[in-house]
């Protein structure tokens, strides 16, 4: 996708991945980059970078994603691109994370595609086609050492990712995964567990990640990694499944400290 003229909406673009990817589309001449997030004033900053729009939004929650998409296409345009970008990630494993926990983590990293999905897809087929970016984690592919609500959930945006791909390609639907390891934003600061596993491998800025999502953009590529390390950790996983996870194993033993 050439960006140039696009109308493009970012979920989760308060702070991070989401400011970077707000700021680098509109770089890209971008007609349209609206910021959305749950947090008003965080959105109204980063629009405010590039003069432009932003709206609060909780994307948990379909009544708020199907505003935020009929104002939009009422007051600004017809979305282009759409960037499901808010995650969470609680750094709960098995024994910590109550269902409440679970319930919080699988509506904001798996609904809120579904949801701008169930509602964008049919407006994008009528005129033509779409494009879908949806942030998942290299956790989606590889799991996630530590947090078992992060892992899991992500696991699951990607199949809906591959699902909305398989099944709407032939009307013009486009669909991209951005599934990064360690990236500079609050989340990583946190020190969750999720973030410990991931700083194996070294920590990206945001604006790093920007440039490569808008290469892949222009290819129109499925997986987004921006750490490249990740599509060969993918390799080893499908080329021998008991070794990867005894080595999973391992390096979940050494970041907790097991002997």
């Amino acid at each position: 996708m050439n960006l140039e003229n696009k109308i493009v909406v970012v979920t989760g673009a308060g702070s991070g991945i989401g400011r970077a990817l707000v700021v680098r589309f509109k770089a890209e001449g971008a007609k349209h980059v609206v910021s959305v997030d749950i947090n008003p004033e965080s959105a109204e900053q980063t629009a405010d970078l590039i003069g432009d729009r932003s709206f609060e939004a909780d994307v948990s929650n379909e009544n708020d994603v199907v505003r935020l998409i009929k104002m939009t296409e009422e007051e600004v345009g017809q979305i282009d691109l759409f960037c499901s970008n808010a995650g969470i990630g609680l750094g709960k494993d098995l024994h910590s994370a109550t269902n409440e926990d679970w319930q919080k983590s699988w509506d904001i990293n798996v609904m809120s595609h579904v949801y701008a999905a169930r509602h964008l897809v049919p407006r994008m087929i009528e005129r033509g086609g779409g494009y879908f970016l949806n942030t998942a984690s290299a956790a989606g592919v590889l799991n996630q050492i530590g947090s078992a609500t992060y892992g899991v959930t992500k696991h699951a945006a990607v199949g809906f990712g591959e699902w909305l791909a398989i099944h709407h390609k032939h009307e013009g639907i486009k669909v991209s995964m951005l599934c990064p390891q360690a990236v500079r934003t609050a989340m990583y600061r946190q020190g969750t567990d999720s973030s410990a596993a991931a700083g194996v491998d070294g920590v990206m800025e945001p604006e790093e990640l920007a440039d490569v999502v808008v290469r892949e953009l222009e290819k129109e590529s499925f997986m987004i990694l921006p750490h490249p390390m990740v599509l060969e950790y993918m390799r080893n996983k499908t080329s021998n499944y008991d070794r990867w996870i005894s080595g999973m194993h391992k390096l979940m033993r050494k970041i907790a400290g097991i002997g």
